[in-house]
């Protein structure tokens, strides 16, 4: 199993932090895994990305042009990333501020409301927890209890009391992700 996956968005959204999760998570499963960020003055506003690899193999190259899966944040992220879907590959991207949906036949298109969800659990900060719970559902790359022990090698000890929201905000991820 090898799984390429970008995931793009606004500065601010958590991006970065969901690349370094499931990162950790794979770690915590023996998986090889690149981390590979990308990100500028981006970091506060404008659109950042990571690409994660996780395999049971060795990784040649932390480099891609095409992705596995598309995890999109943002309607920049969407022009830029959706076609670099592989036929076959993933796109899951959060409803809000999507006004182009994709317009491809050749790979599996999920609409996650994250925000939404976020919003009604009162806490902003889990959204991207929400959407890391929907990618595993429909991609189960790492599994939820290396989700979990990755909590607690990436949050800071002071953090530590916020991993159980964080898995709620997983739970409810799963629960909303929709074809």
């Amino acid at each position: 199993m090898k799984k390429e996956i970008i995931i793009s968005g606004f500065g601010g959204q958590g991006v970065l932090s969901m690349g370094k999760i499931l990162a950790y998570s794979g770690l915590m499963e023996d998986k090889e895994v690149t981390w590979m960020p990308a990100y500028g003055p981006e970091q506060r506003g404008g659109t950042a990305n990571v690409t994660v690899i996780v395999s049971d193999e060795r990784i040649s190259s932390p480099i891609l042009s095409h992705y596995d899966v598309a995890i999109v944040l943002n309607q920049p992220s969407m022009d830029k990333f959706a076609p670099k879907v592989k036929p076959g590959g993933i796109l899951i991207y959060d409803g809000f501020g999507i006004v182009n949906l994709p317009q491809r036949d050749d790979i599996r298109i999920y609409r996650i409301d994250a925000m939404d969800k976020a919003a009604e659990l009162k806490n902003a900060k889990v959204f991207n927890m929400i959407v890391l719970g929907g990618l595993l559902k429909v991609c189960p790359v790492v599994s939820v209890e290396g989700l979990q022990k990755a909590l607690y090698k990436t949050l800071p000890e002071r953090h530590h009391h916020l991993i159980p929201l964080n898995m709620t905000a997983v739970d409810e991820g799963m629960k909303i992700i929709t074809e």
